[in-house]
Order: structure tokens, then sequence, then C-alpha cells
């Protein structure tokens, strides 16, 4: 009897996307000479690229519509939808059963799936524009708007990739939120200008988001301010100098106080309001979003644990397998899982601890760094299919010889 391997690996970041991940490991046990059974179920921790597969998984129509960038610029995108029954517009599929039981049932309405990468992310930019200080998450909003405008009662977001340290007032504004100085007149420079906020008019706020429950699938669990905060640790890499870091958190510190007085709802304490500069945090304090650890939901939502099921060894994995890994992000979701299944699972990774952690070890009984030789980075990135693929033909070999 063959071996069924489930093939679940995260994205490997700045190379492959999952799907890309998950089709090199299967080439790779294939090229091992290993006779076995497989199903690829790439998975996201609501990162870039997560809710695209959701929207596979759950047979989601996709709709496109043109939004805003981060700098303000038309860019045309899409949105995923489901309905009651399956993907939009009717039709079963086993994806589709899977979202109606998450959504209810056919009376919970419509779902609609948004990327925020799509309109707000960092890939929509070149380097040169990179400016955390005046780039806007409106686009994201813009989506919101398009999905209400197809009835959704539940939107989710994944907001994983942005290029943006707003708070999310580039969202709220998009969706009628005015944001104000002392003198009651609207901001102008946001998100820089964040530090004269007064007063936020919530008055204007599109009604049917009352009717609509949004949930924001989050890819770290960093809090909104401070030295671990979204500023601090995510600025930089969205452009931000140290200066800027220390004027961004001044904003966010700023849009945080003006939200408590405005809705009573504490966006500094926000489990995960960290994620994508503060959007998350944004969301929470003047929408009541539901802040969730995405790798998670994104487990539930896609009927990953039938599949786990069915397998006999796990093999997930991304760029690094490290300590951070434990705190909540793909590869140790899927890990989680099948050890209380009592799976194996093999961690694939372009960077793995000298030794691992005694934490690590509880969760993968094996750990592998694809590299084949020492070389630069970009490198690395380049030939990460080929790695994945040789480390998984070893895998394929070492276990037909055992076998």
């Amino acid at each position: 009897m063959s071996l069924h391997f489930l093939i679940a690996p995260n994205a490997f970041k700045n190379s492959l996307s999952a799907e890309a991940a998950a089709e090199a490991i299967v080439r790779g046990l294939a090229d091992g000479g290993l006779w076995f059974q497989s199903e690829s179920f790439p998975v996201g921790d609501g990162g870039d690229g997560t809710i695209g597969l959701v929207a596979d998984r759950l047979g989601a129509g996709r709709l496109e519509v043109t939004v805003r960038d981060p700098l303000g610029r038309s860019v045309t995108t899409w949105f995923g939808v489901v309905d009651g029954r399956g993907a939009a517009g009717g039709g079963g599929t086993a994806g589709g059963s899977a979202a109606a039981r998450d959504t209810g049932g056919e009376d919970a309405g419509v779902t609609a799936l948004i990327e925020m990468a799509n309109a707000s992310g960092l890939r929509l930019l070149e380097s040169p524009e990179l400016d955390p200080l005046h780039a806007l998450s409106t686009g994201t909003g813009d989506l919101i708007l398009a999905a209400l405008d197809q009835g959704v009662r539940r939107i989710i977001i994944g907001m994983g990739g942005s290029a943006t340290v707003d708070g999310g007032v580039g969202i709220l504004q998009a969706l009628g939120a005015r944001f104000l100085d002392k003198h009651g007149a609207p901001l102008i420079g946001l998100p820089a200008a964040l530090t004269e906020l007064d007063s936020i008019d919530t008055s204007g706020l599109d009604s049917r988001l009352a009717r609509c429950e949004i949930v924001v699938l989050c890819d770290v669990d960093n809090p909104l301010l401070g030295a671990s905060g979204a500023a601090a640790v995510y600025g930089p890499q969205k452009g931000a100098t140290p200066a800027a870091v220390q004027q961004l958190d001044g904003c966010l510190t700023r849009l945080a106080e003006v939200v408590a007085k405005t809705s009573g709802r504490d966006m500094k304490t926000a489990v995960y309001g960290g994620t994508a500069g503060g959007a998350a945090a944004g969301l929470y304090g003047l929408l009541n979003a539901t802040l969730v650890g995405g790798i998670d939901y994104f487990l539930d939502i896609t009927g990953f644990d039938q599949s786990l099921a069915k397998a006999d060894i796990v093999i997930t994995g991304e760029g690094s397998i490290d300590e951070q890994t434990l705190q909540g992000k793909g590869p140790m979701g899927v890990a989680v899982r099948a050890k209380k299944m009592g799976i194996t699972v093999i961690g694939l990774a372009g960077k793995v601890p000298l030794a691992p952690s005694t934490e690590l070890k509880r969760y993968f009984d094996v750990l592998l760094a694809i590299g084949n030789e020492p070389c630069a980075l970009a490198d690395a990135l380049q030939n990460t299919a080929a790695n994945l693929s040789r480390t998984a033909a070893g895998i394929g070999r070492l276990i037909g010889f055992a076998g």
C-alpha cells in the first residue's frame, strides 16, 4: 500500500507562491522513485496570496474592479464572491459546501473575499515609490464598497503584504469616515497628518456596513504601537526611515486615542492590531471587525482537516522555519493539527535553525534546509523550486530505502 502525502506549504516569500511550492515538492517526490499518493493543499496564513487560495478552494467567483493603489493611481484587480450554495452564481462544489457551512448556509447570504495586497500592496510599488507617510489603504476600501454593492453579508480580508502604515484611515475614508482637525476641517496628507487629528465623523460611514460582518485574517500578532508595533517592525520594509518610524508611531498613537473617544474600542490593546500597518486595529476600532489568526481560520474555512485525516505524512514549509514560526505562521498551524492526529510532519525551508528548539521538535519530526551549497540570497531565491524538488526527491529515496 502506498503512502499518502499531504503537501501543504506556505508561500516562500519573494520566491515561490504556495501553489508553486507544492508543485515542486510533488515533482521531487516523483523524481525520488517513491510509489505514493498525494494531495496538494497549499496554505496561507493571512499573508499576500491567502485570499486567492481561499477563493480557489471555495469555488468563488472573481469580480474585476478598478480601485486606487497606495498612491492613488488606478489599478484593476478582483475580489471573490461566494454565496450560500457555493460558488458565486450557484453550483455545488466541495469548496462551496465548506463556504456554506462557514457562513451558516444560504440564509447567511453572500461572502466577499478581499486581498488587501491586490489594492494596497507593496508589490504595486517600485522601491523608489515607497512612502508610508503618505501611502494610503484607500483601494482596499474601494474593494469593500464594491463588495457591498454585491449584497454581501460577510467580508473576509487577508491583510498581508500591504505598503501602508495608516491605521486603516484610507479604508475608512473610502467607506465614508472623515478625519478632522481641531477646526473641523478634513485632514490633508494622511497618514502623516494624523498628529493633528482631533475628531472622527462616522456619520457618513456606508450604512450597509452595519449589516455586514468583517473578518480580518492576520499573519502577524504584533500590537499597534511601540517597539514591536506596526511602525517599528514593518515600517522600514515599507520605506520608513528611523525618523519616519517615530512619526508614524505617533500618528497611530493619536489615531488610537481619538478612536477610543469615538467608539469606545481600544486599538492599542487589540490582539493582531499591528497587522497591515495598523489597518487591522483601525477596522476593529471603527467597524468592530473581528481579528483572527490567519492560518487557523484558513484551515477551518477550507476544510483542511478532512484532507489531513487521509494523510500518512505531511510536508509543509516556507522561506524560514524558526522560533517565529511558533507564533502562528502557516507551517505551525499545519503541524499542530497534524500532530494532534499523530501524523508525521516534515518541514522544508530555505533556512532552519542550526539546533532546533525543543518546541519546534514537538511539531516537526524532520526539519530540512533546502539549500544545496553556500550562495547569495538572490541566487537562493531564484533556485527555490529546484532546491525544493531536489530535497523532496531525497526524502522519497530515503523513505523508499527504509520501506
